[in-house]
């Protein structure tokens, strides 16, 4: 017989092996390298992140700077303060027949006599000066009943021949809470801000804050920080002393005095 010749192994099988190994390879590197693209761009967005950040930061610092520097040029922040917390007595305790005026628990008392009233100026200094300033003080009834024709701030203060000359801002806090502004002058009163009701005064022995704010002939003022009314100093007053008024025999006290310019 012939001799048997030796079959021929197919490279087919071979050929789709490599292919398949290249593939999966392929697949392999395309996944890799969208991997270290992924992870290169997230590193670039955290870092543009804390850029953003950073810059968000200095950004509200600037802002902040601004906000006060605005701030302290629209309160005035170079007025000079002066304080009277009735600690010393520098104000008058002379009795007279019209009232009496004393020094108790670092406040300043004052009762006027029967049928009168009384107004007590500050000392004579440049610190209770009202020219140009802010005057405030608190202010509260002894007595649960106040004094029924009122008690308050006076600025402008001076006496002429023996006579008043000031504004005087009078509160009434009993029932029906109210205000008025009186204009006194060569021993005449003259209401200029009739007795007007308000709803911020504080009623009963609770205290109240009375403020002058002066500006030139302009005149505003308020209650515990509530804007109530403005005058025109039409008498020309322009300064004098701080003061404050009472009336009727109702004990009143006055505290915390601070004048502004």
């Amino acid at each position: 017989m012939p001799p048997q010749q030796a079959q021929k192994r197919s490279v087919w099988p071979w050929l789709l092996g490599i292919g398949a190994v290249l593939v999966f390879i392929s697949i392999g590197v395309v996944i890799l390298v969208f991997a270290i693209a992924s992870m290169t761009s997230q590193n670039s967005n955290n870092v543009n992140s804390g850029a953003n950040r950073d810059r968000n930061a200095n950004s509200n610092r600037v802002v902040s700077t601004n906000t006060n520097t605005n701030g302290n040029s629209n309160t005035r922040s170079n007025l000079k303060s002066f304080t009277d917390d009735f600690s010393t007595q520098n104000w008058s305790t002379t009795p007279s027949q019209y009232g009496r005026e004393w020094y108790q628990d670092e406040e300043y008392h004052m009762r006027a006599s029967k049928g009168f009233y009384i107004v007590i100026y500050g000392p004579d200094t440049s610190e209770y000066k009202t020219g140009n300033a802010t005057v405030r003080v608190g202010l509260r009834s002894i007595s649960s009943t106040p004094p029924s024709t009122g008690y308050g701030l006076v600025v402008h203060g001076e006496l002429k021949n023996g006579q008043l000359e000031d504004y005087a801002f009078v509160i009434y806090n009993g029932d029906n809470p109210k205000y008025k502004i009186v204009d006194q002058k060569g021993g005449k009163d003259t209401n200029i801000v009739e007795w007007t009701p308000v709803s911020m005064i504080r009623t009963g022995t609770t205290p109240n804050q009375l403020e002058v704010r002066v500006r030139d002939l302009k005149l505003d003022f308020y209650i515990n920080g509530q804007f109530v009314t403005s005058i025109v100093d039409t008498e020309n007053y322009k300064t004098g002393r701080v003061g404050f008024y009472t009336s009727d025999t109702s004990e009143v006290a006055f505290d915390d005095l601070e004048i502004s310019k």
